[in-house]
């Protein structure tokens, strides 16, 4: 009798010390929407037949040399092959070989301007539009094109085009319904369906200037320039990549924001090119230890300051954590390296920022980052013929770097450029100009600025062996 007693006790004090949790419960019987009657079909036909006809499908074409050095010359004379391969044997393996690439595009005008990916029509002897499913062929002439944004403006002759309405990249949230509109795999006019899975993307490691919009709506080779439209048919961004091992969808797929695609076509229809404010500093987030050490908890800390930039001249300094410009909140390093994309060189700018727990105003008047990668001379290219990138972890994976490379990586070489006649290659990480050490792109302005037009040495890193070119 004690022992049964004993037993009870214990469990009713048990029961009496139990946790309990609060479950926040949605409502019970939430309200399904359906076709009001058995005769209706749910469908947004009438929100994306207007913009199917805005997006038109880009066949590039590009004239190239062959490694025709490694086929014996019997090949190209074999009947066997001729008759295996038919017209195409001398575009695929001849000494003028013919590459094409298939993207899409959008019609953002009645006269017939229309924004696509740089890298659909990047380096394109020939520009072939068809519009929706429409046979009838336009030759198209480029506008401009902008690397870092990945964007660029193409024109055909005509008028009475179908242009896009464009929506709004501030009234996006997440879970919203998208559809993706392109031309995957040169089969015509597709839409793929989704939603808005994530915003403000970046650290992606495609574009130099990242704010994407990320989607899970099929976005497939091809789809590269199309029309990312919400429910309404509104435009809210321009399909530019995916993340994936195998090659297809992954369903993680990257559009940039629309708000940022009429930034960069305004200024390459005015001006045919995108002129950026530089301010010549290195920066970063802020983690959580070194947040404690700052009242504000939001902005861009500055890493480094290079010589003889506007920062240097305007008095930042290594630990300024800037978390305004112009009143324009800046929330992190990707708010700042945008909001300093978004003004002209030569604007006087009002920077405040928090230096040892003190609040500071300084005026900083802009450089040009222009000189720093690209050259209008030399079509978009740097020294030459280089399209170059600043290293980050995917770009050292990309490209099996050492994890403690540094210095600027060269991504790609135009061919038959100055740059490639010299010797550079992909994969080359510049690590000195002169006597200047490269360990970033406020480095290289620093270099080009002082030894512009002059031959200077180029001192690389080649999987660890140092090589120096010389180069105009």
């Amino acid at each position: 009798m004690l022992k049964k007693l004993y037993f009870t006790v214990i469990f009713i004090a048990t029961c009496s010390f139990a946790q309990s949790i609060d479950f926040q419960m949605a409502e019970k019987n939430p309200q399904r929407v359906a076709p009001s009657n058995p005769n209706q079909i749910l469908s947004f036909n009438e929100s994306i037949k207007d913009p199917m006809k805005s997006v038109v499908n880009i066949a590039a074409k590009r004239r190239v040399s062959s490694n025709a050095g490694n086929i014996p010359f019997q090949m190209f004379n074999d009947p066997f092959l001729k008759r295996f391969f038919g017209d195409q044997f001398n575009e695929q393996f001849g000494q003028n070989r013919i590459q094409r690439s298939l993207g899409s595009g959008v019609i953002i005008s009645k006269d017939g301007y229309i924004v696509t990916n740089n890298h659909v029509i990047e380096n394109a002897d020939e520009i072939i539009i068809t519009i929706a499913d429409n046979p009838k062929e336009y030759n198209a002439r480029v506008i401009g094109k902008d690397s870092d944004s990945d964007l660029a403006v193409i024109k055909i002759e005509g008028n009475n085009f179908d242009a896009i309405r464009f929506g709004y990249s501030e009234n996006l949230q997440v879970g919203d319904l998208i559809f993706a509109i392109g031309n995957p795999f040169g089969i015509g006019t597709t839409v793929t369906q989704g939603i808005i899975s994530a915003l403000n993307k970046d650290h992606v490691g495609i574009n130099r200037y990242e704010n994407f919009i990320q989607t899970d709506a099929s976005i497939n080779p091809g789809n590269s320039g199309g029309a990312l439209v919400d429910s309404r048919g509104a435009l809210i961004g321009i399909n530019s990549a995916i993340i994936t091992k195998s090659g297809g969808n992954n369903g993680i797929g990257f559009a940039i924001p629309v708000s940022m695609v009429k930034d960069v076509v305004k200024k390459l229809i005015e001006d045919g090119k995108v002129t950026r404010g530089y301010l010549g500093v290195v920066i970063g987030d802020l983690d959580q230890r070194v947040s404690k050490l700052y009242k504000k908890q939001r902005g861009a800390l500055i890493l480094d300051v290079a010589n003889d930039t506007p920062a240097a001249k305007g008095g930042l300094k290594r630990g300024d954590l800037i978390y305004s410009i112009n009143n324009i909140p800046i929330e992190d390093r990707k708010d700042l390296q945008n909001v300093i994309a978004s003004f002209k060189p030569n604007q006087t700018i009002n920077v405040k920022l928090e230096r040892n727990k003190k609040e500071l105003k300084l005026n900083v008047t802009l450089g040009n980052r222009a000189g720093l990668v690209t050259s209008e001379a030399n079509n978009g290219k740097f020294l030459g013929g280089l399209l170059l990138s600043e290293l980050n972890s995917n770009v050292i994976k990309r490209f099996r770097l050492s994890s403690n490379a540094k210095g600027v990586l060269v991504v790609n070489v135009e061919p038959d450029s100055d740059a490639e006649k010299v010797g550079f290659e992909p994969g080359d990480v510049i690590i000195q100009i002169e006597e200047i050490e490269v360990k970033s792109f406020p480095d290289m302005q620093q270099a080009i600025r002082k030894y512009n037009n002059k031959l200077k040495r180029i001192y690389i890193d080649r999987y660890g062996q140092t090589i120096v070119l010389a180069i105009k």
